[in-house]
């Protein structure tokens, strides 16, 4: 194992948005700087952040004073373009590993990976004409999903198939792109595990978290959650599986769907997640500390649980509510910094807190 970085070096980023933002606070709290490569201007972790290198992904020149610049990288979202790392990972150590990139790119990779270690998912096929759809509509049914394998998020690139009829209409919103079929599941619950595992090997996970969305879009998370017990050990169980698979160091989410038969695996994440947006004020060392203790080789803090906490997403014209949720007594107000108010966009979050 390598030497943990001490006070005053510096994280890379890869990625500017509000997780970026969050990350470069976090690892301030640590005495570490952060430089963010991203593309975009004025974006949320530049206002935060030690150094911003506004540069595409595509440009290899960028890419080397980004490494040269930084002490270790990792990531704020999962679909980087292949052709960046390849550059940079022989230059500097990339935090969580490529293999959890690759499989977490593809929904198709990330679904046979993870029946692989022998978990339960949604049943699920591979789409590649008119023809499969129709084949794994009579071997699946509906109702159904049929989502882009790569690059969706918050309800993007997919289509509910209510009765078969409708496959051609939803194949064709996806215009060509690769795509799955995932059957619905009848669960009673969703939730979702931030799970955390450092240089050492050493797993730590935090209370699961109960999951409402939206129009496909995360709206709720509440501590704790209502879950039994045993899945409540069930669901550290998985997360760890999944994580010591990977050799992964970071902080991953893993959504879970719970039913009578067992926990189902939605999907993983694997980075500091929406639904652990809780632990900022309900517990000692949150995510975003975490993950920063994590990819600078650190010990793991102590994510253990001292408040309960309902997390909610301020999506759109909800951030106009801010000065109505800071008068209230135990509310926590998270702003990301955003210029434009976009219907769907996150602009925030609040969390309430109860001890």
């Amino acid at each position: 194992m390598t030497d943990p970085l001490s006070p005053g070096s510096t994280i890379g980023i890869l990625g500017g948005g509000q997780l970026g933002r969050m990350l470069s606070v976090a690892a301030a709290r640590l005495g570490m700087k952060t430089c963010v490569f991203e593309p975009g201007g004025d974006c949320p972790a530049a206002h935060v952040a030690n150094y911003h290198l506004r540069a595409d992904y595509t440009d290899e020149a960028a890419l080397r004073r980004f490494a040269d610049s930084v002490d270790v990288i990792t990531y704020e979202f999962e679909n980087i373009p292949t052709s960046a790392l390849d550059l940079l990972e022989p230059l500097k150590p990339i935090r969580p590993g490529r293999e959890a990139l690759r499989v977490s790119q593809d929904r198709l990779t990330e679904k046979d990976f993870l029946t692989g270690l022998g978990l339960q998912t949604a049943p699920y096929a591979d789409i590649l004409t008119a023809e499969s759809l129709t084949q794994a509509i009579e071997e699946i049914g509906t109702p159904a999903i049929l989502k882009t394998r790569r690059f969706g998020y918050d309800g993007k690139g997919q289509a509910r198939i209510m009765s078969p009829d409708e496959a051609s209409a939803a194949l064709a919103t996806l215009e060509g792109a690769p795509a799955i079929l995932e059957g619905f599941v009848e669960f009673t619950s969703e939730i979702s595990i931030i799970a955390a595992r450092g240089l050492d090997g050493s797993v730590a996970c935090y209370d699961p978290g109960e999951n409402v969305h939206r129009e496909g879009i995360l709206r709720t998370t509440t501590v704790p959650a209502t879950l039994p017990a045993p899945a409540r050990t069930d669901a550290v169980l998985l997360a760890a599986k999944i994580l010591n698979a990977l050799d992964y160091v970071g902080v991953m989410g893993v959504e879970l769907f719970v039913t009578p038969a067992g926990l189902v695996v939605n999907e993983i994440a694997p980075r500091v997640h929406n639904s652990g947006h809780w632990t900022q004020n309900g517990c000692v060392v949150d995510q975003f500390e975490q993950h920063i203790r994590a990819v600078a080789g650190w010990p793991l803090g102590d994510g253990s649980r001292h408040a309960d906490v309902v997390m909610e997403n301020l999506i759109g014209a909800d951030v106009e509510r801010v000065a109505d949720l800071a008068s209230e007594t135990g509310v926590a107000v998270h702003l990301y910094g955003k210029a434009e108010i976009k219907a769907g966009r996150k602009m925030g979050h609040i969390c309430r807190v109860a001890s």
